[in-house]
């Protein structure tokens, strides 16, 4: 097949070899993504950043010059995967690399009073922190009990218990379990499995949406239904 030589580094490639280098790329990296889990995404820690960096470098290179084989690059990538797998699992089992790879978080407010020492360990400044705040909709630096720098960099806000909110639990009140609603139809579409899920069927719930909104499931943009049956229907705006 003349189009495989497009693993190799050539002088040139044609725009189909170009098309399939990447996307055999991409899906490489979507599957080498997929083995390394959520973590790797959702949490850029030291192991995650060294990755991030890495595989995108790359997997960047043989994608804009053809004198780079795709072949090398995936080989690098998959001892890379390898290399990370064993990092996180040897974290899990050993405690003092754990410790060293993702360290205990310290504290830069504690009882209202900023600790300007710690700064320098996070490598921040005065005006991130009180962006952090802003973002965590604090104006008043004197009502945190307790801010901590975490490993992944973010930062973890504990208000005094005078300025929170009141819950029910403050408040002497039971409320009711918590129960997530389901969707049951999504983009005009019915849910049939969790429909069936609730002991109903498509008669029941056209019944439903006739009696609710005098309207049809292809009308109904989202719909969701709760342990009481409750359905709250978001239906598609008609203009």
């Amino acid at each position: 097949m003349k189009y495989v030589d497009f693993f190799q580094g050539q002088e040139t490639l044609t725009t189909i070899q170009w098309i399939l280098r990447a996307v055999i790329a991409f899906f490489f990296l979507l599957f080498a993504a997929k083995i390394m889990g959520q973590r790797s995404i959702g949490q850029l820690r030291l192991l995650d950043f060294i990755m991030a960096i890495l595989i995108g470098n790359i997997i960047a290179h043989p994608l804009s010059d053809e004198n780079l084989g795709l072949k090398g690059s995936m080989t690098t990538m998959s001892v890379l995967v390898i290399l990370y797998m064993i990092g996180v699992f040897l974290s899990l089992k050993w405690v003092n690399l754990r410790n060293w790879l993702d360290p205990a978080p310290f504290p830069l407010i504690k009882n209202g009073q900023i600790l300007h020492e710690n700064f320098k360990k996070a490598r921040i400044t005065i005006d991130f922190l009180l962006s952090e705040l802003r973002k965590g909709e604090i104006e008043d630096v004197h009502k945190v009990s307790l801010a901590l720098w975490e490993p992944d960099g973010s930062i973890s806000f504990f208000l005094n218990p005078q300025f929170r909110a009141l819950t029910p639990s403050d408040m002497k009140i039971i409320p009711e379990p918590f129960s997530l609603p389901h969707t049951i139809i999504k983009e005009g579409k019915i849910d049939y499995k969790e429909l069936t899920n609730f002991g109903k069927d498509e008669i029941w719930l056209d019944n439903k949406l006739k009696a609710a909104a005098n309207t049809s499931i292809k009308d109904v943009l989202l719909a969701t239904i709760d342990h009481t049956e409750n359905v709250q229907l978001l239906l598609y705006d008609k203009k």
